[in-house]
């Protein structure tokens, strides 16, 4: 863009620009609370505020008694049914829970036998990509950025549906599922053409197998030789269920919800959800514990872990954002329900795999960040490892690329903006449309040749 505008009109820049924009655009946050804007839709306590109702899920992080925000134990519930319980339950009877949750949240209630097994067979039935899409579209067109790819992908499918606008539940449905399917698949492709395009390594395509399920379909399609145990087979699915929803409120679920209520075509609602970049911070943690690994000599002290959180938070150290990333959430205070599953069930595999010190690490400062937090900000706010301090960790160790660490939030993910999109067409009914307070500026209409600025001012 800049070379473009200094060809076209010789010295002026895009600082300069930028420069001429932050002369005659600042609103501060005291305008905002002068007028009682909820900035982010958030009310001074920093819950959000009420937008609307959903029966697909609940987030439970705190109590309110006379006003006061009082910390409680995380909850997450699917159709008001505990994560907890369907994560054990699944586990009890030896099967994987992302296909039941996907009918969970959908359709409101527990798949019986025949219904479970129906979906997971329509979701391989649909699984694969149109014909030639992967080479017209995905090969021919590769992208550094796997989450940008999925979104051109899904937003490209539009032109492959012989009926991408109606927005009836049949069609609905019909489009759901298919897309639910699809996404591991554009995922995958997408991941394998960056790795060749961009990284000079070798690229490999799996035929999808239809005896597995959707974690297994991921694990078969990413490894060279295709083999993984079931043990990485569940804990990846662990993760897809915990990541499968998480109310209607969160960024990309409520962009999915605004564009339902436009009446706007699947393709696009989705598209948008997955370009709102909500769920990356595993990418981050991961990044943050490499520099504490690098810079921390003994990981088994207390005192030098502390200290060097305490430099995080004084932004000396790490990335400078005084960030210890995947402590703190919106919602969650004393506990994130994810995490403690994450953790719970991932303590196995760390032992295995060689990570045992590395977790042993990640629980250290999970125990330590809390009272560095308060110590060094004042805050007196109660934080908690939210899911993305663990789920970093678990992907690394079932060898997942960090390049899919977002897209494999976006994969799961899907399935909860699906249900909230047919919520909202069939029982919404109204456009989704907030109003924004104008500021007057004192401005009024000068003709040109009157117009004479200061001689500071840019262009």
């Amino acid at each position: 863009m800049e070379r473009l505008i200094n060809e076209s009109a010789s010295s002026t820049t895009v600082s300069e620009l930028c420069a001429e924009y932050r002369a005659n655009n600042q609103i501060t946050k005291d305008e905002s609370e002068l007028s009682h804007v909820k900035r982010g839709l958030r009310n001074r306590d920093g819950t959000g505020v009420m937008a609307g109702l959903t029966h697909v899920c609940n987030v439970h992080g705190y109590l309110i008694s006379d006003g006061v925000k009082i910390p409680d134990s995380g909850r997450l519930t699917y159709r008001s049914m505990n994560v907890v319980d369907i994560i054990n339950g699944c586990r009890a009877e030896g099967r994987f829970g992302f296909e039941e949750v996907v009918w969970l949240l959908i359709f409101g209630k527990l798949p019986d036998e025949r219904q479970y097994n129906r979906i997971c067979q329509l979701l391989y039935e649909n699984r694969e990509l149109p014909e030639y899409f992967p080479e017209d579209v995905i090969m021919k067109n590769p992208s550094r950025d796997v989450m940008n790819k999925l979104a051109r992908a899904v937003l490209t499918l539009y032109s492959y549906d012989d009926d991408p606008d109606d927005l009836s539940l049949e069609n609905n449905m019909r489009q759901s599922i298919s897309l639910i399917a699809r996404m591991p698949a554009i995922m995958t492709y997408a991941y394998q053409v960056k790795r060749r395009h961009y990284d000079k390594q070798t690229m490999f395509f799996h035929p999808f197998e239809p005896q597995h399920k959707t974690a297994e379909a991921i694990l078969n399609a990413l490894r060279e030789d295709r083999q993984f145990t079931h043990e990485e087979a569940q804990l990846l699915d662990l993760c897809m269920v915990l990541h499968a929803e998480h109310g209607g409120g969160n960024n990309s679920t409520f962009t999915t919800r605004v564009l339902s209520s436009a009446q706007t075509d699947i393709y696009s609602t989705i598209a948008a959800a997955i370009g709102s970049r909500h769920g990356g911070a595993n990418h981050k943690v991961r990044q943050m514990m490499t520099d504490i690994m690098q810079n921390v000599q003994h990981w088994d002290s207390d005192d030098e872990v502390e200290n060097y959180l305490e430099r995080i938070l004084r932004r000396e150290v790490g990335d400078k954002s005084g960030l210890i990333y995947g402590i703190g959430h919106a919602i969650y205070t004393l506990s994130d329900p994810r995490a403690v599953e994450l953790k719970k069930q991932a303590r196995s595999l760390a032992a295995k795999t060689g990570y045992a010190d590395q977790f042993a690490l990640d629980e250290r400062i999970e125990r330590l960040a809390p009272d560095a937090f308060h110590k060094v900000t004042g805050n007196e706010k109660v934080v908690c490892a939210n899911v993305d301090f663990y789920s970093g960790l678990v992907y690394e160790m079932l060898g997942i690329p960090e390049d899919l660490y977002t897209p494999m939030f976006a994969v799961s993910r899907i399935s909860g903006w699906c249900a909230h999109r047919i919520e909202e067409l069939t029982t919404g009914g109204r456009i989704i449309r907030p109003a924004y307070r104008a500021l007057p500026t004192g401005q009024t209409y000068i003709p040109l040749k009157d117009r004479h600025y200061d001689a500071k001012s840019v262009l």
